[in-house]
């Protein structure tokens, strides 16, 4: 379940995948198979061979991008959340969220 997020970010992060850029969208999200984890960030980019390309450099694989609609995006969460938004310069996203403990 997602919860957390304003319809105009997630209207701004279709628009930015849909025009093939890597965009970010940060939301909670209550999942009982990862009780862990409180939220998560799609990343994603239409072009899924930038996606692919600019996943790798995290140790991302090809598998993992979720292609079940018009919006192909890799789910991040835990540590890998993180450190990407960390290094993406996301610090919004982590503050807001409460990630950057």
């Amino acid at each position: 379940m997602a919860f957390g997020i304003r319809m105009v970010e997630l209207k701004a992060w279709k628009k930015a995948v849909s025009e093939s850029e890597i965009a970010f969208l940060t939301h909670y999200w209550l999942d009982e198979r990862f009780p862990d984890c409180k939220t998560v960030t799609k990343a994603g980019c239409a072009d899924i061979e930038k996606l692919v390309e600019w996943g790798k450099q995290y140790g991302l694989k090809r598998e993992w991008i979720d292609m079940r609609n018009d919006y192909p995006h890799f789910d991040l969460f835990g540590k890998y959340e993180r450190d990407i938004l960390e290094n993406e310069g996301m610090t919004d996203q982590l503050e807001r969220f409460g990630l950057n403990k």
